[in-house]
């Protein structure tokens, strides 16, 4: 049997560094915001519920959670009484995420932690090089890379027919 060749890359592997990256610097968000007992997706809740009226569903959106995580975040920063539901002051029918003031506190204390995380790993890069990175990521995040492609749906089995 002969040994097989790989083929010759052209590239650096992008998705592998994007991926890499982003991994590691969540993992060092959560660490961080959980010695004030958050994760990141409640400060995420926080920050952005304290920015504008918003019902559950255009926080999830804004989050990028799905219904069930946005209800099980929404009902721990309840829990420790840093939001609430309440009625829409706009919309009778719908209901909004409210910070509460120890919310609000809270979400000022974890938007520093969450910049302190942000300028360690800039930090890691030499000072006349970040601003060109963050310019450069955004115009990729904002442009060519706003939008997920479209993804077929997953192959379903038909179902098997019991005797």
């Amino acid at each position: 049997m002969t040994a097989m060749t790989p083929p010759t890359r052209t590239q650096p592997d992008l998705s592998y560094l994007l991926d890499h990256t982003s991994h590691v610097l969540r993992t060092q968000m959560a660490a961080a915001l959980a010695e004030i007992g958050l994760t990141a997706r409640m400060h995420c809740v926080l920050v952005h519920a304290l920015e504008r009226e918003c019902t559950q569903s255009e926080l999830a959106g804004i989050g990028d959670m799905d219904k069930t995580t946005m209800v099980v975040t929404v009902d721990a920063l309840e829990k420790a009484g840093l939001a609430e539901r309440r009625p829409s002051s706009t919309d009778r029918r719908a209901r909004i995420i409210a910070v509460t003031e120890e919310g609000a506190r809270m979400a000022e204390r974890s938007q520093r932690i969450v910049d302190e995380v942000h300028e360690r790993a800039l930090g890691a890069l030499p000072e006349g090089d970040r601003e060109t990175f963050l310019r450069l990521l955004d115009h990729l995040a904002t442009g060519h890379l706003s939008s997920p492609a479209p993804t077929p749906a997953p192959a379903r089995r038909a179902r098997q027919r019991s005797h």
